[in-house]
């Protein structure tokens, strides 16, 4: 099956060097206009000037935008039940801690996920990510981790495996190190079986690529967090840390120190961590939603990460408690308007930065030939339009994997 992409008025190519983007370079969003590209089986084949060819089909994307489908690195994919006592506790005042502690927060998320039955989830997911499509996003990161059994994180992951098999592009991650669940007492118990129990069934039957942990005052320390890291390693997967959210806990330093993927969150990073970054393979990965949704003021600083030579991406972090969307255009719109990243830096955050969170920018992320046919085109005539619009989804249509997905609801 062929498809041509016709006289797009702006086609951001994000055609570069193959490494994570950073300082200047994130801002190359190798611009062409009025350019089409042609896409066969699946992949991109050509960009340009492309001639039209008896039984190919075409999307005519005159005056509208083109770039890469944007690729979402952290999200909490598969929950049931929006945590709504939360939302009006803290907007009383009510803190993270004080929510927690009156039987809501992630505990309360896993007690759902618990007793939800897997075709319930699954059907939510797949909601769920219709509605990241008509946004633009096309590749999503997915992390089970509100079970915290064996269980309930099985079947989160089995859930996440039958959405890749009906063609989802979905990178899994085991999050087993979200918090302590009520059953054990010690986190340090939790963390030994985890280890010893989880990860190499998990691995074994590969239903994860990375494994994440919390890493936070309320959830797990420094040593708890190496400890069930090291293990995860041993065990086959990468690496990923949220890391710096709520306080500086030193947990970049340990993503660094273990090659971690990404560290994502960093609000409370500092001039210490952003250097660290800097000399590393470590993705940053940012995360402005959560600090919007809690009503918080201390962004992710974006400007210090990148203009210290940090590779930053963004992400929705799409879950119950703190960050409950699925729209990464309204993600680069935070990222300009309050992290004071330019719109082109927060493009290339979201779709080749946001690629090499998930190692890999071999195959999405860019417009190149060879590279997954996964594009989103925007109703506008400059790319600036897409974040300048805030809470406005001008997405006309997806493309994954080769097939059109179009006009899209707004």
């Amino acid at each position: 099956m062929a498809l041509i992409v016709r006289n797009a008025r702006q086609l951001l190519t994000l055609r570069g060097p193959a490494e994570p983007r950073r300082g200047v370079q994130l801002r190359e969003l190798g611009l062409v206009e009025n350019a089409s590209v042609l896409i066969e089986n699946g992949r991109i084949i050509e960009i340009g000037d492309i001639k039209s060819s008896a039984g190919v089909e075409e999307y005519d994307a005159t005056r509208k935008v083109v770039l890469p489908g944007f690729v979402d690195s952290h999200t909490h994919l598969v929950w049931t039940r929006p945590r709504l006592i939360d939302y009006e506790m803290r907007i009383s005042g009510a803190t993270y801690d004080a929510i927690a502690s009156a039987g809501g927060g992630i505990v309360s998320t896993m007690h759902a996920v618990r007793e939800t039955s897997r075709d319930t989830l699954l059907e939510e997911a797949r909601k769920a990510l219709s509605a990241f499509y008509v946004h633009g996003t096309t590749t999503v990161e997915a992390k089970s981790g509100y079970g915290l059994d064996e269980s309930a994180e099985i079947k989160s992951l089995e859930i996440i495996a039958t959405l890749r098999a009906e063609g989802h592009d979905l990178i899994p991650t085991y999050l087993g190190a979200h918090v302590t669940p009520p059953e054990f007492p010690n986190a340090d118990d939790y963390i030994a079986w985890v280890a010893s129990k989880m990860l190499p069934q998990i691995a074994h039957r590969k239903l994860a690529r990375f494994a994440d942990a919390f890493c936070e005052h309320g959830a797990f320390s420094v040593n708890q967090t190496r400890t069930y890291l090291q293990a995860a390693h041993q065990a086959g997967f990468g690496l990923k840390i949220h890391a710096e959210q709520f306080s500086r806990s030193g947990a970049t330093a340990l993503g660094v120190a273990m090659q971690a993927a990404s560290v994502d969150h960093l609000e409370s990073a500092s001039a210490a961590e952003a250097e660290l970054l800097a000399r590393s393979d470590t993705i940053a990965t940012l995360l402005p939603g959560a600090v919007f949704h809690l009503g918080l003021h201390t962004y992710p600083p974006a400007r210090m990460l990148i203009d210290s030579g940090a590779a930053v991406a963004l992400a929705t972090d799409y879950n119950p408690g703190t960050s409950p969307t699925v729209s990464m255009p309204m993600i680069l719109s935070l990222a300009c308007t309050q992290m004071r990243m330019t719109p082109a830096e927060a493009i290339a955050a979201a779709t080749i930065n946001g690629a090499h969170a998930l190692r890999i920018a071999d195959r999405v992320g860019s417009i190149e030939p060879g590279r997954d046919a996964n594009l989103a085109i925007f109703d506008v005539s400059d790319y600036r339009e897409i974040p300048y619009y805030f809470g406005m989804n001008l997405v006309a249509a997806t493309i994954r994997k080769g097939k059109l997905h179009a006009p899209s609801a707004r």
